[in-house]
């Protein structure tokens, strides 16, 4: 029978009795050797809810992210719907701030010639999400998970392309790597546990802002502390090709992992001998090709088969409705390329005043159209504090 049960509301005074039981602290570090050059995910998100919740009229409370130097996936607490609150807000504005942070201190630029960021301006995952959350002000509770890939970590005096991944509650992430080399199929390097609370699939860990008159024992600095000693840290080193899969319980409580890892082999498969010394990246289609087919086979596993049976699950027969968000994403060069091209992406719209009148400020001869320029960055400038710090191993 398929659950349709939403996720509960863990309470702040319920969830700190619990915190250094779910730490995790872990580096997946290798001595391969790797040119030392700039590297970005290439990435695509897709998320939908379950249609047996659409059925009910509820709301996506899922938010994902995908930019060149962070990946997200929160799932919001559903149940806070109930208490008048939009479940969906929290999400969205926790990896909006994640986004304005890497932006201004991994993708920091100028006009002039590239810029060092100061060390100060990142210092890990961690601390990225404690700060992006001090940021927010909307009420609600979610899952949050976020990878971020530092070019610069120093482990053992030598630069390191790293991702650090932090998590609190039941959001998961894959990275996988091509066994012997480019010719061989994608295997799980590393794969991140789901946080709950007595293993309970609807008590993840919770990042929240709530009333009083909701929760009495909530504070923000409660919440800080959790990120602090609750979270998952995981610090791995990163290689051209690494694919990565982020998805919210929706996709994990209803695909056992090999069945995430035959879909991205199916999709990705080794590149022809021709072309084996050349990396060629994977097209940005093909990756929301396969975070929609991991969403739909997701939902799949609560239909009936041929014989009237429900497909087997992590949760057993059924699995359960809910919402489903994926972020695929392949480790690629971050060239000047991509950087304009991201910079394009992301530049804010002109205000309809800019394009039918001329001031000061305006671009010379603006009857002809407004004018741009891109930026002069190369790549990305980034802290040489080590990510490994967080993992307290030097």
């Amino acid at each position: 029978m398929v659950r349709t049960i939403p996720t509960f509301l863990v309470g702040a005074e319920e969830q700190e009795e619990l915190l250094e039981h779910f730490q995790r602290r872990c580096l997946h570090y290798s001595e391969t050797h790797v040119e030392r050059k700039p590297l970005c995910f290439s990435a695509r998100a897709y998320q939908r809810t379950h249609p047996e919740k659409e059925m009910q009229g509820c709301k996506d409370a899922d938010a994902t992210l995908a930019s060149p130097m962070l990946l997200g996936v929160c799932d919001g607490v559903s149940q806070v719907d109930s208490l008048g609150l939009d479940a969906s807000r929290l999400p969205k504005e926790l990896l909006k701030s994640c986004e304005e942070l890497v932006s201004s201190q991994l993708l920091a630029s100028d006009k002039g010639p590239r810029r060092p960021v100061r060390q100060e301006e990142y210092s890990g995952p961690i601390a990225l999400l404690k700060e992006a959350y001090s940021r927010t002000e909307s009420l609600g509770s979610t899952s949050v998970l976020i990878a971020v890939l530092d070019n610069t970590s120093l482990i053992h005096g030598r630069p390191h392309p790293m991702i650090g991944v932090c998590t609190l509650g039941d959001c998961e992430f894959i990275l996988l790597r091509r066994s012997g080399g480019r010719q061989g199929r994608l295997q799980v390097v590393f794969h991140t546990e789901a946080q709950r609370i007595g293993g309970h699939s609807r008590k993840p860990l919770q990042v929240s802002r709530m009333r009083g008159s909701i929760d009495p024992a909530f504070s923000e600095d409660g919440v800080l502390d959790a990120i602090d000693r609750g979270s998952g840290l995981h610090c791995s080193s990163t290689h051209e090709g690494d694919i990565i899969v982020l998805g919210s319980d929706g996709v994990f409580d209803n695909l056992f992992l090999s069945e995430v890892v035959e879909i991205c082999n199916q999709r990705l498969p080794p590149a022809p001998a021709p072309r084996m010394g050349c990396f060629v990246p994977a097209k940005p289609a093909l990756l929301s090709e396969i975070a929609m087919t991991i969403v739909e086979k997701a939902h799949s596993k609560s239909k009936f088969q041929r014989d009237w049976t429900l497909p087997n699950t992590p949760l057993g027969a059924g699995g359960k409705a809910d919402d489903t968000s994926v972020v695929v994403a392949e480790v690629v060069e971050w060239t000047r390329a991509g950087r304009e091209a991201w910079e394009r992406r992301n530049r804010p719209l002109p205000k309809w005043s800019d394009l039918f009148a001329c001031g000061p400020g305006r671009t010379p001869g603006c009857r002809k159209g407004l004018k741009r320029s891109a930026s002069s960055d190369s790549d990305c400038s980034v802290d040489n504090s080590s990510l490994v710090e967080d993992c307290r191993i030097l």
